[in-house]
Protein backbone atom coordinates (compact mmCIF):
# COMPACT_ATOMS: atom_id res chain seq x y z
CA UNK A 1 0.00 0.00 0.00
CA UNK A 2 3.04 2.16 0.67
CA UNK A 3 4.70 1.67 -2.40
CA UNK A 4 1.32 2.14 -4.39
CA UNK A 5 0.72 5.46 -2.54
CA UNK A 6 4.70 6.15 -3.71
CA UNK A 7 4.18 5.35 -7.20
CA UNK A 8 0.89 7.75 -7.21
CA UNK A 9 3.08 10.66 -5.55
CA UNK A 10 5.77 10.33 -7.89
CA UNK A 11 3.44 10.52 -10.75
CA UNK A 12 1.77 13.51 -9.73
CA UNK A 13 5.35 14.79 -9.27
CA UNK A 14 6.32 14.51 -12.82
CA UNK A 15 2.87 15.88 -13.88
CA UNK A 16 3.55 18.82 -12.32
CA UNK A 17 6.72 19.07 -13.05
CA UNK A 18 5.99 19.05 -16.75
CA UNK A 19 2.67 21.36 -16.23
CA UNK A 20 5.51 24.26 -14.34
CA UNK A 21 8.55 24.07 -17.24
CA UNK A 22 5.46 24.49 -19.77
CA UNK A 23 3.70 27.20 -18.18
CA UNK A 24 6.98 28.97 -17.85
CA UNK A 25 7.93 28.52 -21.33
CA UNK A 26 5.01 29.96 -22.68
CA UNK A 27 5.54 32.98 -20.24
CA UNK A 28 9.09 33.33 -21.73
CA UNK A 29 7.35 33.34 -25.02
CA UNK A 30 4.45 35.82 -23.90
CA UNK A 31 7.58 37.98 -22.43
CA UNK A 32 9.40 38.00 -25.94
CA UNK A 33 6.42 38.60 -27.92
CA UNK A 34 5.87 42.15 -25.89
CA UNK A 35 9.43 43.40 -26.62
CA UNK A 36 8.64 43.24 -29.63
CA UNK A 37 4.66 44.20 -30.15
CA UNK A 38 3.42 47.55 -31.76
CA UNK A 39 3.66 50.70 -30.11
CA UNK A 40 1.48 52.63 -32.17
CA UNK A 41 -0.73 55.46 -30.47
CA UNK A 42 -2.18 58.58 -31.88
CA UNK A 43 -0.18 61.77 -31.91
CA UNK A 44 -2.32 64.00 -33.41
CA UNK A 45 -1.07 67.86 -35.32
CA UNK A 46 1.87 69.93 -33.62
CA UNK A 47 0.66 71.31 -31.02
CA UNK A 48 0.34 75.25 -31.45
CA UNK A 49 3.86 76.44 -29.85
CA UNK A 50 5.31 73.81 -31.93
CA UNK A 51 4.77 75.32 -35.57
CA UNK A 52 6.27 72.33 -37.77
CA UNK A 53 4.82 70.29 -40.50
CA UNK A 54 3.70 66.61 -40.76
CA UNK A 55 5.71 64.58 -43.30
CA UNK A 56 5.87 60.70 -44.29
CA UNK A 57 8.91 59.27 -45.18
CA UNK A 58 9.06 56.21 -47.05
CA UNK A 59 12.58 53.68 -46.53
CA UNK A 60 13.05 50.97 -48.04
CA UNK A 61 11.14 48.46 -45.53
CA UNK A 62 8.63 49.44 -47.25
CA UNK A 63 7.12 51.52 -43.87
CA UNK A 64 5.34 54.56 -43.66
CA UNK A 65 7.24 56.99 -41.32
CA UNK A 66 5.19 59.59 -39.98
CA UNK A 67 7.44 62.53 -38.84
CA UNK A 68 7.55 66.57 -37.94
CA UNK A 69 9.82 68.96 -39.83
CA UNK A 70 10.22 72.68 -38.62
CA UNK A 71 12.29 74.69 -40.68
CA UNK A 72 13.89 77.26 -39.23
CA UNK A 73 14.70 80.93 -41.59
CA UNK A 74 18.50 81.32 -42.20
CA UNK A 75 19.39 77.51 -40.47
CA UNK A 76 22.44 75.78 -42.15
CA UNK A 77 21.82 72.86 -40.48
CA UNK A 78 19.05 70.02 -39.45
CA UNK A 79 18.90 67.13 -36.47
CA UNK A 80 17.10 64.45 -36.69
CA UNK A 81 15.44 63.18 -33.24
CA UNK A 82 14.84 59.43 -32.98
CA UNK A 83 13.21 58.30 -29.77
CA UNK A 84 13.89 54.97 -27.38
CA UNK A 85 11.94 52.13 -27.75
CA UNK A 86 8.34 52.14 -27.41
CA UNK A 87 8.16 55.82 -27.31
CA UNK A 88 7.26 58.35 -30.49
CA UNK A 89 8.33 62.02 -31.86
CA UNK A 90 6.74 63.68 -28.73
CA UNK A 91 9.53 62.09 -26.76
CA UNK A 92 12.17 64.15 -28.31
CA UNK A 93 9.78 67.31 -28.38
CA UNK A 94 11.92 69.25 -25.72
CA UNK A 95 15.48 68.69 -27.54
CA UNK A 96 13.93 69.87 -30.56
CA UNK A 97 12.59 72.99 -28.82
CA UNK A 98 15.84 73.97 -27.61
CA UNK A 99 17.53 73.05 -31.04
CA UNK A 100 14.93 75.22 -32.72
CA UNK A 101 15.71 78.33 -30.04
CA UNK A 102 19.33 77.68 -31.60
CA UNK A 103 18.80 78.23 -35.13
CA UNK A 104 18.90 74.29 -36.61
CA UNK A 105 15.81 72.69 -38.19
CA UNK A 106 14.64 69.63 -36.83
CA UNK A 107 13.05 66.29 -38.22
CA UNK A 108 11.10 64.01 -35.25
CA UNK A 109 10.55 60.57 -36.33
CA UNK A 110 8.15 57.77 -35.37
CA UNK A 111 10.53 55.21 -36.01
CA UNK A 112 8.22 51.99 -37.61
CA UNK A 113 6.06 50.07 -35.47
CA UNK A 114 5.86 53.55 -33.33
CA UNK A 115 3.89 55.99 -32.86
CA UNK A 116 1.52 56.97 -36.47
CA UNK A 117 4.53 55.06 -38.63
CA UNK A 118 3.43 51.71 -40.26
CA UNK A 119 5.40 48.48 -39.05
CA UNK A 120 4.79 44.95 -38.46
CA UNK A 121 7.44 44.60 -34.95
CA UNK A 122 9.69 45.97 -33.32
CA UNK A 123 13.60 44.65 -34.02
CA UNK A 124 15.49 46.71 -31.71
CA UNK A 125 17.18 48.49 -34.61
CA UNK A 126 17.50 46.07 -36.98
CA UNK A 127 14.77 47.63 -39.58
CA UNK A 128 14.92 50.56 -38.25
CA UNK A 129 18.06 51.11 -39.64
CA UNK A 130 16.32 51.64 -42.44
CA UNK A 131 14.47 54.48 -41.16
CA UNK A 132 18.02 56.40 -40.20
CA UNK A 133 18.83 56.00 -43.89
CA UNK A 134 15.85 57.37 -45.04
CA UNK A 135 15.33 60.38 -42.87
CA UNK A 136 18.86 61.35 -43.90
CA UNK A 137 17.97 61.23 -47.65
CA UNK A 138 14.34 63.06 -47.13
CA UNK A 139 16.98 65.82 -45.29
CA UNK A 140 19.27 65.75 -48.17
CA UNK A 141 16.67 66.12 -50.53
CA UNK A 142 15.24 68.55 -48.64
CA UNK A 143 18.25 71.24 -48.24
CA UNK A 144 21.03 69.64 -49.73
CA UNK A 145 23.81 72.03 -48.92
CA UNK A 146 22.52 71.96 -45.21
CA UNK A 147 24.58 69.99 -42.40
CA UNK A 148 22.89 67.05 -41.11
CA UNK A 149 23.20 65.78 -37.13
CA UNK A 150 21.42 63.11 -35.31
CA UNK A 151 20.59 62.29 -31.98
CA UNK A 152 19.16 59.16 -30.88
CA UNK A 153 18.35 57.86 -27.45
CA UNK A 154 18.53 54.42 -26.52
CA UNK A 155 16.42 52.16 -29.42
CA UNK A 156 17.36 55.30 -31.88
CA UNK A 157 20.63 55.56 -31.32
CA UNK A 158 20.95 51.76 -31.75
CA UNK A 159 19.43 51.96 -35.26
CA UNK A 160 21.58 55.13 -35.68
CA UNK A 161 24.76 53.12 -35.42
CA UNK A 162 22.92 49.75 -37.18
CA UNK A 163 22.63 52.15 -40.07
CA UNK A 164 25.94 53.92 -40.08
CA UNK A 165 24.55 57.13 -42.27
CA UNK A 166 26.79 59.74 -43.74
CA UNK A 167 26.16 62.71 -41.42
CA UNK A 168 28.37 65.62 -39.87
CA UNK A 169 27.64 64.31 -35.88
CA UNK A 170 26.05 61.91 -34.03
CA UNK A 171 24.81 62.28 -30.27
CA UNK A 172 24.13 58.76 -28.73
CA UNK A 173 22.24 58.44 -25.28
CA UNK A 174 22.42 55.64 -23.56
CA UNK A 175 22.57 52.91 -26.01
CA UNK A 176 23.43 49.28 -25.85
CA UNK A 177 26.12 47.85 -26.98
CA UNK A 178 24.84 44.77 -27.91
CA UNK A 179 21.02 43.04 -27.96
CA UNK A 180 22.91 39.95 -25.56
CA UNK A 181 24.00 42.43 -22.96
CA UNK A 182 20.93 44.67 -23.08
CA UNK A 183 18.68 41.76 -22.22
CA UNK A 184 20.67 40.00 -19.79
CA UNK A 185 21.02 43.70 -17.86
CA UNK A 186 17.21 43.89 -18.07
CA UNK A 187 16.27 40.68 -16.98
CA UNK A 188 18.87 41.11 -13.97
CA UNK A 189 17.41 43.49 -12.54
CA UNK A 190 14.34 42.32 -11.89
CA UNK A 191 15.14 38.34 -11.76
CA UNK A 192 18.68 38.87 -10.44
CA UNK A 193 20.94 35.38 -11.57
CA UNK A 194 18.21 33.73 -12.73
CA UNK A 195 18.41 36.22 -16.06
CA UNK A 196 21.49 33.47 -17.09
CA UNK A 197 18.70 30.99 -17.51
CA UNK A 198 15.88 33.37 -19.01
CA UNK A 199 18.36 35.64 -20.95
CA UNK A 200 18.65 33.18 -24.08
CA UNK A 201 15.56 31.82 -23.88
CA UNK A 202 14.46 35.43 -24.61
CA UNK A 203 17.49 35.74 -27.34
CA UNK A 204 16.53 32.52 -29.33
CA UNK A 205 13.38 34.22 -30.29
CA UNK A 206 15.12 36.45 -32.34
CA UNK A 207 14.95 34.27 -35.38
CA UNK A 208 11.32 32.32 -35.37
CA UNK A 209 10.02 36.22 -34.69
CA UNK A 210 12.06 38.64 -36.84
CA UNK A 211 14.25 36.49 -38.52
CA UNK A 212 17.29 38.13 -37.34
CA UNK A 213 20.47 36.64 -34.48
CA UNK A 214 21.61 38.33 -31.83
CA UNK A 215 24.72 39.00 -33.98
CA UNK A 216 22.91 41.37 -36.71
CA UNK A 217 21.99 43.37 -33.18
CA UNK A 218 25.62 44.55 -32.03
CA UNK A 219 25.57 48.44 -32.45
CA UNK A 220 29.06 49.05 -30.87
CA UNK A 221 30.78 46.71 -33.84
CA UNK A 222 29.63 49.35 -36.58
CA UNK A 223 31.09 52.73 -34.67
CA UNK A 224 34.71 51.29 -36.63
CA UNK A 225 32.33 52.30 -40.25
CA UNK A 226 31.19 55.86 -38.53
CA UNK A 227 34.01 58.84 -38.97
CA UNK A 228 32.10 61.85 -38.04
CA UNK A 229 32.57 63.17 -34.70
CA UNK A 230 30.29 61.23 -32.02
CA UNK A 231 29.14 62.23 -28.58
CA UNK A 232 28.59 59.57 -26.02
CA UNK A 233 25.76 60.36 -23.11
CA UNK A 234 24.82 57.96 -20.63
CA UNK A 235 23.90 58.32 -16.71
CA UNK A 236 26.80 56.14 -14.48
CA UNK A 237 23.71 54.42 -12.73
CA UNK A 238 22.41 53.26 -15.70
CA UNK A 239 21.90 49.56 -15.08
CA UNK A 240 19.92 49.45 -18.68
CA UNK A 241 23.56 49.91 -20.11
CA UNK A 242 26.46 50.24 -17.64
CA UNK A 243 29.06 53.28 -17.71
CA UNK A 244 31.43 50.11 -18.06
CA UNK A 245 29.62 49.44 -21.45
CA UNK A 246 29.31 53.30 -22.07
CA UNK A 247 33.02 53.62 -21.94
CA UNK A 248 33.37 50.37 -24.58
CA UNK A 249 31.16 52.14 -26.70
CA UNK A 250 33.50 55.69 -26.43
CA UNK A 251 36.49 53.40 -26.63
CA UNK A 252 35.18 51.59 -29.84
CA UNK A 253 34.25 55.18 -31.39
CA UNK A 254 36.72 56.79 -33.89
CA UNK A 255 38.37 60.31 -33.16
CA UNK A 256 36.88 63.50 -32.64
CA UNK A 257 34.81 61.90 -29.94
CA UNK A 258 33.29 63.18 -26.50
CA UNK A 259 32.02 61.08 -23.34
CA UNK A 260 29.79 62.66 -21.23
CA UNK A 261 28.63 61.58 -18.21
CA UNK A 262 25.44 62.26 -15.74
CA UNK A 263 26.14 61.34 -12.19
CA UNK A 264 23.62 59.70 -10.94
CA UNK A 265 21.45 59.44 -13.31
CA UNK A 266 19.76 55.86 -14.46
CA UNK A 267 18.16 55.58 -17.14
CA UNK A 268 16.19 58.33 -17.60
CA UNK A 269 15.68 61.20 -19.99
CA UNK A 270 18.99 63.00 -19.59
CA UNK A 271 17.78 66.50 -20.70
CA UNK A 272 14.82 66.13 -18.06
CA UNK A 273 17.40 65.19 -15.27
CA UNK A 274 19.79 67.67 -15.67
CA UNK A 275 18.85 70.32 -18.53
CA UNK A 276 21.87 72.66 -17.58
CA UNK A 277 24.46 69.88 -18.06
CA UNK A 278 22.78 68.81 -20.92
CA UNK A 279 23.21 72.22 -22.55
Amino acid sequence: MVLFHWHRIRKCLYISGLVAIASFLVAIWWVGGSLVALANRIIGPPLNDFPAVTVEILPNSGATLAAWHLAVPGAQGTVILLHPIQGDRRWMLSRARILNQRGYCTLLVDLQAHGESEGKKITMGYWERLDVLATVEYVRRSNPNYKIAIIGRSLGGAATLLATPEVDLIVLESVYPTITQAVRNRLAMRIGLFHHVVAPLLLIQLKPRLGITPDQLCPIDRLGEIYCPVVIVSGDRDLHTSIQETKRIYEAANHPKRLVVFKGAQHVDLLAYDKQKYL
